[in-house]
């Protein structure tokens, strides 16, 4: 009774079970069954349920061709399999296939029917009664297509490790091994789908979007990862929408505003093809044109939306495609479809009916596969067509081939193909397990599974091992995330001019396994846009800017949204929409758009340049002028000026001058190491060659003239060996401080950057300013001595009065030299150079023309006073006067030491010298007879003391020779008189 009882409780459930789940199904007994989740229709209709009566099973409508499609590639795989002696030899397969209706809910239904089934499996009843009707368990099910229906039911199946490879479904987070722990796929992920979409905008030098994605597991996360991608790279996102096929007209309406109001031309669309259809259609109805649909796999080839009537709106279209495979014999098979052949496919009456528009009658009723219509069936409806009067019933007869359908669309098998290798995948795992040696199995002890009581978990674990050679020589074998690593086709949607039809041209490809940035390849020969133009759309926030700008933020903007700021000098960028400008490197400027960098300009005191060419003829004019005067003295060496200016030390100071005036040309020209090393102490060491000897000769007369009783000390001291010995040391000094400078921080060329920024100045680096301050402090110090015994000497007689000159020449010397060090110091460059050459230029004509340009004149033009006479007379007068003024103080100290004794007030001091008051000859001889007279006689000189005039007759009776001098007044300096009147001779 017991055994009676149990198997008839079986009998009842399988009875039930075997009826369980949606209606309308393909089915097929088996040793091993498999079963199969395929959207044969796009959605359900909308129906209120009030529940005032049981709830009945929402309707499917909406035929999807593709889908049986999809369903046929699966039962033919299956059918392969069983007729292989290779694989799974002595094992069918059955399955299991049912209509998910692209709905959650109707994939739900059949899912518990493949649940419930391995349920009843669970207890374990074959022992107690052998029952003829028993199905066996499902251990494996394929699908479904919606990443969302799979995420639904792969937590379903997950729940008891039944495992699921889907064909269709990409979304990254179906790669959640925790969460899906029985989840599979032969399709890539979306992850490498949404890097590609960026790569393809970052292509077109697109930078401002929009973004629609489904309201479901495949868009949402699909979109987001594209944002990360975009975001890296400075792609802007205008809007961001979600939609859905079961979105009401209002949401719809909003959606296509901001898609109308919107500047992005380019639109990236993470959706189905059910899920899409309405925004399409009411994007057709407002006939919104110009925009650039970037499609994922999800409907970049879907005959919903692929339609001639919206290609017009979507002609742009590019979009990605599974890479494409091979099904052999997979044409025929799809062509020997007929409802009376097809007896174990449920769906083959429906599609007859769909694809020639017309209704079989239900004479198939006992088929095992078709009990059980829905009642629109029954009545003969189509899709959405209305009742059977409006279609002729169904011969049987009609041409398959004589229908073009997407059904027959077997050109480009990616989809299907994908269907192929997941039936493939679960065969391969069960001829592992079929061919699995005890001892070398997966599981517990190296054990295996036995093939004829195999259970679901057990082929999960296969199926995460799993390695084999698919049918085009490509090795299958499914990561740690369940995935198969694949490459993408990229398409862009033609209209054929044959019929009018939409066709998908492949124009590129993604490589997922290529290094990042050689991924992506594209024919844009083969691009069409909107149909019929080859230039690719402009789809920025802004205008690209231009080599020579960079990319300005604006306030409140995204940062696509910019605006084209000009480089700033010193920096340049050459490619369109640079972020930012590049600095020129150190010797080059940006020119002037900024594109690229030149060159910068050199500068420095060039002999090519006017002022270098000026300062350049003024300094060979004064070594002219210099080497003019040397001549004249040289050739007047025995002339009496010539002798009274001290000869030797004026050829020294001649040739001192032409080394200033030569020193000033090591500062023209581009500076080298060794001109800045010997520009300065040749200036220093010149300059203080020729004071010195000014000084030297100026001291020396000066204390010759001052000299009470010349002696032959004055003689010996002041020799001419001694005088050069005085000049060598004092010029040696400047020698010692060039060598210190020159060893310790010596003068190098320096290029100068900071002055100005498009221009490098080649200068001197002076190395150290202490020691250019030592140099010329130590000149003007020397300057100063000079000028101050020129000053005490301004009273010498008119020949030997160099003084004044040089007193002068010392004035334009320091005023030279105070305006130079403001001037040096304010100025930068090739003019730091120009100012020490003038400066150098004017003291060196300041001394020229003080000191010798007036006995050149002499020497040239006048040379009636350039004789022994004239200069005795000179010299004679100077010392007389002198002798006249120690003369008259003596007597005024003695007439007052005579007062202030009370002595006689008339007593005069003995003198004879001829005092004449206001005497004057009254018959005066003009000025060059009296001058002749003079010459021939002698010269008389008046000088005169406050109410008295002293007259000094000098007479020459050898006037070449030595002079004897008769004075009308004598007194105890006779002999100094004497010495000073010979001086200029000696």
């Amino acid at each position: 009774m017991t055994l009676y009882s149990c198997c008839l409780i079986l009998l009842l459930f399988t009875w039930n079970t075997a009826a369980y789940g949606p209606n309308q199904r393909a089915q097929k007994k088996g040793d091993i069954i498999l079963g199969g989740l395929f959207p044969i229709h796009f959605g359900v209709a909308a129906k209120d349920q009030d529940l005032k009566s049981r709830p009945e099973s929402v309707e499917c409508i909406r035929y999807n061709f593709r889908g049986f499609r999809w369903l046929q590639a699966m039962i033919f795989a299956i059918e392969e399999i069983n007729s292989s002696p290779t694989l799974l030899p002595n094992m069918t397969l059955g399955y299991r296939i049912f209509d998910t209706c692209n709905t959650v809910s109707k994939a739900l239904e059949a899912t518990l029917s493949f649940v419930a089934q391995n349920k009843i499996d669970s207890l374990n009843l074959d022992e107690f009664c052998n029952c003829s009707e028993h199905i066996p368990s499902t251990i494996a099910v394929v699908g479904a297509t919606g990443s969302g229906i799979s995420t639904a039911v792969a937590n379903l199946l997950g729940l008891f490790y039944i495992p699921q490879v889907s064909y269709a479904s990409s979304s990254r987070l179906l790669s959640n091994k925790n969460q899906f722990k029985s989840f599979l796929r032969t399709i890539p992920n979306d992850e490498h789908q949404a890097t590609a979409m960026a790569d393809i905008i970052e292509y077109f030098r697109w930078n401002w979007v929009g973004t629609i994605a489904a309201d479901d597991d495949y868009g949402r996360p699909g979109i987001e990862k594209f944002r990360e991608e975009a975001e890296e790279r400075d792609i802007c996102i205008d809007f961001s929408e979600l939609i859905s096929q079961y979105s009401d007209e209002e949401e719809i309406q909003q959606v296509v505003e901001v898609i109308q109001n919107s500047t992005a031309r380019v639109i990236v669309v993470f959706s189905s093809g059910p899920d899409l259809e309405p925004l399409i259609k009411e994007i057709v109805r407002r006939n919104i044109t110009g925009k650039i649909w970037l499609a994922s796999e999800a409907w970049a080839s879907s005959s919903l939306i692929a339609m001639p009537e919206f290609f017009r709106v979507i002609g742009s279209t590019i979009g990605f495609a599974l890479k494409a495979g091979q099904i052999p014999g997979f044409r025929e098979f799809l062509q020997k479809v007929h409802p009376k052949k097809s007896t174990n496919n449920g769906f083959a009456k429906e599609f007859w009916e769909e694809t020639f528009n017309c209704y079989l009658p239900d004479g198939s009723k006992n088929s095992p596969a078709s009990t059980s219509f829905h009642k629109g069936h029954e009545e003969g409806l189509g899709v959405g067509n209305g009742t059977a009067a409006f279609r002729p019933p169904c011969t049987g007869d009609e041409n398959i081939t004589s229908v073009e359908t997407p059904y027959m669309d077997y050109t480009h098998l990616r989809i299907s193909y994908n269907v192929y290798l997941a039936v493939y995948s679960i065969a391969h795992a069960l001829q592992d397990i079929y061919t699995c040696t005890p001892g070398k199995g997966l599981f517990t002890n190296g054990s295996c599974a036995d093939i004829k009581k195999v259970e679901a978990w057990q082929v999960l674990k296969h199926l995460r091992h799993l390695n084999f050679t698919n049918n085009m020589g490509e090795q299958v074998d499914f990561d740690e995330f369940g995935d198969l690593v694949g490459n993408y086709s990229i398409i862009n949607w033609h209209l054929s001019p044959e019929d009018g039809s939409v066709v998908f041209e492949e124009v590129g490809h993604y490589n997922v396994y290529a290094k990042k940035g050689e991924r992506l390849f594209i024919n844009e020969n083969k691009i069409l846009w909107s149909g019929f133009s080859k230039e690719v759309p402009f789809s920025n926030c802004s205008r690209d800017c231009l080599p020579g700008t960079r990319k300005g933020i604006i306030e409140g903007e995204p940062t696509c949204c910019f605006e084209c700021v000009d480089c700033p000098d010193g920096e340049y960028s050459d490619e369109t929409d640079a972020s930012a400008c590049d600095k020129c490197p150190e010797d080059y400027w940006s020119n002037e758009n900024h594109t690229s960098c030149i060159p910068k300009q050199i500068e420095f005191l060039s002999w090519t340049e006017p002022f270098g060419i000026a300062l350049t003829l003024f300094a060979v004019l004064g070594i002219f002028l210099t080497s003019f005067v040397l001549g004249v003295f040289t050739k007047f060496r025995n002339t009496p000026i010539v002798k009274a200016t001290n000869r030797e030390l004026s050829y020294l100071l001649l040739f001192s001058l032409l080394c200033c005036f030569s020193s000033s040309l090591f500062f023209i020209g581009e500076p080298q190491n060794w001109t800045c090393r010997l520009r300065q102490p040749a200036f220093g060491i010149s300059f203080v060659l020729c004071i010195s000897c000014i000084l030297v000769k100026t001291n020396r007369v000066l204390l010759v003239f001052e000299a009470k009783i010349p002696t032959s000390l004055h003689r010996k001291w002041w020799g001419l060996n001694l005088q050069f010995l005085l000049v060598f040391l004092c010029t040696f000094v400047q020698i010692v401080i060039c060598v210190i400078w020159l060893y310790t921080a010596p003068p190098s060329s320096y290029r100068n950057h900071e002055l100005e920024d498009e221009i490098i100045f080649i200068t001197c680096h002076e190395g150290s300013l202490m020691a250019l301050g030592f140099l010329i402090g130590y000149t003007c110090l020397l300057a100063a001595i000079c000028f101050f015994f020129a000053f005490k000497s301004r009273k010498l007689p008119e020949n030997f009065n160099e003084a004044k000159f040089i007193t002068f020449s010392m004035l334009i010397f320091f005023i030279v030299w105070i305006s130079f060090i403001p001037a040096y110091a304010s100025t930068y460059g090739k003019f730091v150079s120009a100012v020490e050459v003038i400066a150098i230029l004017a003291a060196s004509f300041g001394l020229l023309a003080c000191i010798f340009f007036n006995k050149v004149y002499i020497i040239l033009f006048k040379p009636s006073r350039n004789t022994i006479e004239e200069v005795r007379c000179s010299t004679a007068a100077h010392a007389f006067k002198v002798a006249a003024r120690a003369t008259l103080r003596r007597s005024n100290v003695s007439r007052k030491r005579s007062n202030s004794l009370g002595g006689s007030t008339g007593s005069t001091p003995s003198s004879s010298i001829s005092s004449k008051s206001n005497h004057e000859d009254p018959f005066p001889l003009p000025a060059s007879a009296e001058r002749q007279r003079q010459q021939q006689r002698g010269c008389k000189q008046k000088v005169s003391f406050g109410s008295g005039t002293v007259t000094l007759s000098l007479s020459f009776e050898e006037p070449q020779k030595n002079a004897m001098n008769s004075l009308e007044a004598q007194n105890s300096d006779d002999s100094l008189m004497r010495h000073r009147a010979l001086l200029p001779l000696q």
